[in-house]
C-alpha cells in the first residue's frame, strides 16, 4: 500500500514489525449500507489490500442493492451473523448514532477490529466503557471523524506545528445548510463532530470552557441552529455554528494567526485553501494611537495541494492499521475529547430548553 499522507514516519522497529504483518489481507464487513454506508460499501469494494466479504443490513431492499451491484460479496441480514463469522476481521458501523455504542461493544468482543462512524458515542460514559472493554493485542478501535484525511486539513496541521501561520489565536467554523432535517438528533450532534475533531487537532489541546447556545425553530426540543465557543488553557478561542436552517450551504473554517490568516472553503470547486499574508502588529514604542497598532496587507497565496478523497483515505487507514497494528490517527482514545464537547454543549441546551419552558 502506498504510504497516505496521515501515515507517520515508523522507526527501524515499526518497519520490521509492519513488515511481518504486510501480507495480512483484511476481510471486511460493513455493518449498515444507507445514505453513508454505501459510500463505505463502495470505497472497501475498490480497495486492494482488503476484500470487502459482507455487508450487513436489515432492510430488504438495501441487501438487494448490494447483491447485484457488489454479486461476490455476502449479504446478511443479521449482525449476529456477521460478527459471529470468524472469517471477518474488520467491520464497519456505518449505523444510527443511537446504535453506536451496543454495537461496537458487541464486534469489540467479537475480536473485530472496529471502525465505528461519527459521533463515537452519545455519551462520554458509554465512551468510556467502550475504552476500558479488554482488547486483543493490536485490536484496531477506530472513529469516523473523517475530514483529520482531507488533504486541506493535513496541509493546515502541517502549516500550524511548523509555526507558518505564527501563533494561532483563533479558529472558527461554519457548517450549514437548508437541510438535512433530522428527528433523532439535533444539529449540534449531526453536523458538529466534524468541526469539534478537526479544532481539537489543529490546536491539539482540549478545551477548559465550553458555552454553548442554540434555538429549536422547526421541532421541539430539537435545535435546528448552535452557537457554541470553545475556550483553550492557552488562551486561544473556537467557535463553531452549525445550522439546517440557512440559506446558503457553507462548509468553512478559518484560522487565524499572528503572522497569516487562512481560510478553508470546502464548497470551493478548487483551490480550497487560501493564505492571506494579513496581520495587525503592536508597536514597540509608539509614539501616538494611530502608530500603536500596524495593519499589514500582504499576498494571498493558494497552494497546491494534491486532492484525495477523505473517504477513501480514512478506510485505506483503517486496512493498514490493521495490517501493522498502528494506532490510527482518529482513534477511540483521541475521540474522547470529542464526546466531552459535545455532551458538555448538549447539557447546556437542554438546561436552556428547560429555563425556557418554565418561564
Amino acid at each position: 500500500m502506498p504510504p497516505g499522507p496521515w501515515q507517520p514516519t515508523l522507526s527501524a522497529k515499526d518497519k520490521f514489525m509492519s513488515s511481518q504483518s504486510s501480507n495480512i489481507v483484511p476481510r471486511i464487513a460493513v455493518i449498515g449500507a444507507g445514505v453513508w454506508g454505501r459510500n463505505h460499501v463502495r470505497t472497501f469494494y475498490g480497495i486492494k489490500d482488503c476484500v470487502l466479504a459482507a455487508v450487513c443490513d436489515s432492510r430488504p431492499s438495501v441487501r438487494d442493492w448490494v447483491q447485484s451491484t457488489f454479486p461476490s460479496v455476502r449479504v446478511d441480514s443479521e449482525v449476529s451473523t456477521t460478527l459471529a463469522d470468524p472469517e471477518i476481521d474488520g467491520v464497519v458501523l456505518s449505523v444510527p448514532a443511537p446504535l453506536h455504542s451496543s454495537l461496537a461493544r458487541e464486534a469489540i468482543l467479537a475480536g473485530k477490529h472496529v471502525l465505528v462512524e461519527k459521533p463515537f458515542t452519545l455519551t462520554v460514559a458509554e465512551a468510556e466503557e467502550l475504552l476500558a472493554l479488554p482488547r486483543r493485542s493490536g485490536q484496531v478501535l477506530m472513529v469516523g471523524h473523517l475530514l483529520l484525511f482531507h488533504p486541506v486539513v493535513i496541509r493546515l496541521k502541517q502549516m500550524i506545528d511548523s509555526g507558518e501561520l505564527g501563533e494561532i489565536r483563533y479558529i472558527y467554523s461554519q457548517r450549514l445548510n437548508l437541510g438535512v432535517v433530522r428527528r433523532d438528533e439535533n444539529a449540534w450532534w449531526s453536523l458538529a463532530p466534524h468541526d469539534i475533531s478537526v479544532l481539537l487537532h489543529l490546536f491539539d489541546e482540549v478545551p477548559s470552557r465550553v458555552v454553548a447556545t442554540g434555538a429549536s425553530f422547526l421541532q421541539e426540543q430539537v435545535e435546528d441552529v448552535v452557537f457554541t465557543t470553545l475556550q483553550f488553557p492557552s488562551g486561544r478561542m473556537g467557535q463553531i455554528h452549525v445550522s439546517w436552517l440557512d440559506p446558503h450551504k457553507v462548509r468553512q473554517m478559518v484560522v487565524v494567526g499572528s503572522k497569516k490568516m487562512a481560510v478553508f472553503d470546502d464548497m470551493a470547486p478548487s483551490e480550497k485553501l487560501r493564505i492571506y499574508d494579513k496581520g495587525a502588529n503592536l508597536s514597540e514604542n509608539p509614539g501616538d494611537f494611530a502608530s500603536w497598532i500596524t495593519l499589514r496587507f500582504g499576498d494571498v497565496v493558494i497552494p497546491s495541494i494534491r486532492m484525495t478523497e477523505p473517504l477513501s483515505e480514512e478506510c485505506r487507514h483503517f486496512v493498514h492499521c490493521i495490517r501493522t497494528g498502528e494506532t490510527p490517527l482518529t482513534s477511540a482514545e483521541s475521540a474522547l475529547p470529542v464526546i466531552r464537547v459535545l455532551e458538555e454543549a448538549s447539557l447546556q441546551l437542554v438546561e436552556k430548553r428547560k429555563s425556557a419552558t418554565s418561564k
